[in-house]
C-alpha cells in the first residue's frame, strides 16, 4: 500500500546553479578567513549534510489520491459539490464569512480586481512581491504604483506608499510576505484615511492571523494561492476570501464567463473555473495545515534559537501582533559583516547539503516588463533592492526531521563563519 507519495523540490544541486551577483563583495585574504574557508564543502571540505536536504517538500498521501480518484469516477468534475465544499471550509479555516474557488493564485487576484478597481485607476502594490501582484493590476489595465518594504518584515512601508499616492489611487494591495502578517491595523487605517479599498494578496500566509484573528477576515477581498510549494496544494488553483456577500456572489459571476443564468452573459467574465479534482485535494489537504503550520512555526523557533547568535546573520521579524505561518525562512545576510555576497553564501550553502531559494533576486521596480511600460513610473526603492542582495530562504517546511532543522543550522552557520570579516 502507498504510504504517502513525497515531492521533492529545489534541491541544492539545482540551487547552486544560481547565478552569482555582479556587486558580491570581493573575499579579504587573511590566514584565518583563508583557514575558515577551506573547510567550506565549496572548496573541497566535507559537507555539513551527506544527504540534501530540499528547500521545499511537497506531500500527497492516500487520503488525497483516494479524493481525487473518487471524483474521476463520480464523472462529475468541474465546480460542482466538492468545490462548494471546499469553499466554505476554507472560508472558516480563514475567518472569513465567504470563499470562491478558482483556477490559480494570479487568477484570484485578477478577479478580485475585476471588481474593486477600474480601468485606468491605479492602486499601490508592494515592490518586494512576486510580480502577480503587480502585473494583474495592469492586465485589469489599471495603473501599479511601487511602494518600498520594510527592511526588517519586508512588507510593505505605509510611509512609502504615502509618497507614491496619486489622485487615481483607489486600491492598496498589500501582501502578506514569506507567512507573516503585513500591519493590518496600519493597513486598514491607511486605507481609512485615503478612501481605498483593500485587497490581501495571502498566496504565501494560510492560516497565518493578526491580533488573533485570522487574515481572511480582513479587507474588501483576500487571495490565496494552493501552487504546489504553498503551505497547502490543490495541484493548482487559487481562493478569493471576503466578508462581502455582495462581492463574492459577483466574484462566481466573473469567474465563469459573465453568468449568472446559463447561457446569459451579463459582465465581463473568463473562465477561471476550480475542478472538483483539484477541490477534492484541496479538503484533504486542509485537514492537514493546522498540523503542518504548527510543525512549520515549531521548525522556525528552532531555527530562531540556533542561529540567533550568528553574525552577519539576521533572522526574520514578524510584525507585531501577527503569528507568521513560515511559508519560508527568510534571512538576511549583513553584507557589511561578510566578505561575499548574497549569491556566493548560497552556492557555499547548497554545497553543505542544505538547499536554499531566492525571494526575490529583483524587486518589481527593476522588472522589465514596468521599466518598459511608458505609463507605469519605476522609482527607486532603496530597501527593496537591498533586499534583492541580502535575502535567503532556507528550509522549514513540516517534513523536516529534528536532525535535518540543526543540519540546517550548522550549515548557515560553517557558512557565516567562514565568510565573516
Amino acid at each position: 500500500m502507498n504510504e504517502g507519495l513525497t515531492i521533492l523540490t529545489m534541491t541544492p544541486a539545482s540551487a547552486s546553479a544560481a547565478p552569482v551577483s555582479p556587486n558580491a563583495s570581493p573575499l579579504d585574504h587573511g590566514p584565518d578567513s583563508v583557514s575558515r574557508r577551506s573547510s567550506l564543502a565549496v572548496n573541497g571540505g566535507t559537507p555539513v549534510a551527506s544527504e540534501a536536504i530540499p528547500m521545499i517538500a511537497v506531500r500527497i498521501d492516500d487520503a488525497e489520491i483516494d479524493a481525487a480518484v473518487r471524483v474521476m469516477r463520480s464523472g462529475r468534475l468541474v465546480q460542482g459539490a466538492v468545490v462548494k465544499e471546499f469553499e466554505a471550509q476554507f472560508a472558516a479555516a480563514t475567518g472569513a464569512r465567504f470563499a470562491v474557488a478558482c483556477s490559480n493564485g494570479t487568477t484570484a487576484l485578477q478577479l478580485a480586481y475585476q471588481l474593486l478597481l477600474e480601468r485606468d485607476q491605479s492602486a499601490l502594490v508592494p515592490g518586494w512581491t512576486f510580480i502577480a501582484t503587480a502585473s494583474m493590476v495592469r492586465a485589469r489595465p489599471a495603473i501599479p504604483v511601487f511602494a518600498d518594504a520594510l527592511h526588517d518584515t519586508c512588507c510593505i512601508d505605509l510611509a512609502s506608499a504615502e509618497q507614491q499616492m496619486r489622485d487615481s489611487t483607489r486600491l492598496i494591495v498589500p501582501v502578506h510576505l514569506y507567512g507573516n502578517p503585513v500591519d493590518i491595523g496600519g493597513v486598514q487605517a491607511f486605507a481609512a484615511r485615503h478612501g481605498l479599498k483593500v485587497v490581501y494578496d495571502a498566496a504565501q500566509s494560510h492560516l497565518a492571523s493578526y491580533n488573533g484573528q485570522p487574515i481572511g477576515a480582513y479587507g474588501d477581498a483576500v487571495t490565496y494561492s494552493f501552487y504546489p510549494t504553498k503551505n497547502m496544494t490543490t495541484g493548482e488553483g487559487g481562493m478569493v476570501t471576503t466578508n462581502d456577500e455582495a462581492l463574492a456572489a459577483e466574484l462566481r459571476v466573473v469567474r465563469d464567463h459573465g453568468m449568472r443564468v446559463r447561457y446569459l452573459h451579463e459582465a465581463l467574465g473568463f473562465n477561471y473555473r476550480m475542478t472538483d479534482v483539484f477541490a477534492a485535494i484541496g479538503i484533504e489537504q486542509l485537514r492537514h495545515l493546522p498540523e503542518w503550520t504548527a510543525r512549520r512555526r515549531a521548525n522556525a523557533a528552532r531555527l530562531d534559537t540556533l542561529l540567533r547568535d550568528v553574525e552577519g546573520v539576521h533572522l526574520p521579524t514578524t510584525t507585531p501582533g501577527g503569528e507568521h505561518a513560515y511559508h519560508l525562512y527568510t534571512i538576511r545576510l549583513d553584507l557589511d559583516r561578510l566578505s561575499c555576497g548574497r549569491d556566493t553564501f548560497a552556492t557555499a550553502l547548497a554545497a553543505e547539503g542544505c538547499g536554499y531559494a531566492l525571494h526575490y533576486p529583483r524587486p518589481l521596480n527593476r522588472q522589465p516588463v514596468f521599466l518598459n511600460d511608458p505609463e507605469i513610473v519605476c522609482p527607486p526603492l532603496p530597501v527593496a533592492e537591498r533586499l534583492a542582495e541580502e535575502v535567503l530562504c532556507i528550509p522549514v517546511h513540516p517534513f523536516l526531521t529534528d536532525r535535518q532543522v540543526e543540519l540546517v543550522a550548522e550549515a548557515v552557520t560553517k557558512v557565516a563563519d567562514a565568510y565573516r570579516r
